[in-house]
């Protein structure tokens, strides 16, 4: 690994931090202060905790489309992300009709 490797890896970190930092901030404030409406303030953690996935799937998990083993990391991700909710929602529609079902 050369010198200039890993500035550049040591600036995406410190870059990645602060990111993360502001993004967690934020929502913060904005849920301490109670200074907007509920849907504002649920609008703003909400997007926020959106971007700062990507801003650690992009500085601290390296997850770029640039490479091919990128794409293929990007595409496991996404393969895991369905296999994921398809389990989720299988379970909650199961535990709903069970509800439904019992409930006499």
């Amino acid at each position: 690994m050369s010198n200039q490797h890993a500035e550049s890896s040591v600036k995406g970190y410190v870059v990645g931090f602060i990111a993360s930092l502001i993004l967690t901030i934020v929502p913060f404030y904005y849920a301490s202060t109670q200074s907007l409406s509920q849907a504002a303030t649920y609008s703003i953690l909400f997007g926020c905790a959106i971007v700062q996935v990507i801003v650690h799937f992009i500085y601290f998990l390296h997850m770029e489309v640039k490479t091919e083993e990128g794409r293929w990391n990007f595409i496991s991700l996404f393969f895991s992300a369905i296999v994921v909710l398809i389990v989720i929602g299988g379970s909650i529609w199961i535990m709903w009709n069970l509800n439904i079902n019992m409930a006499m």
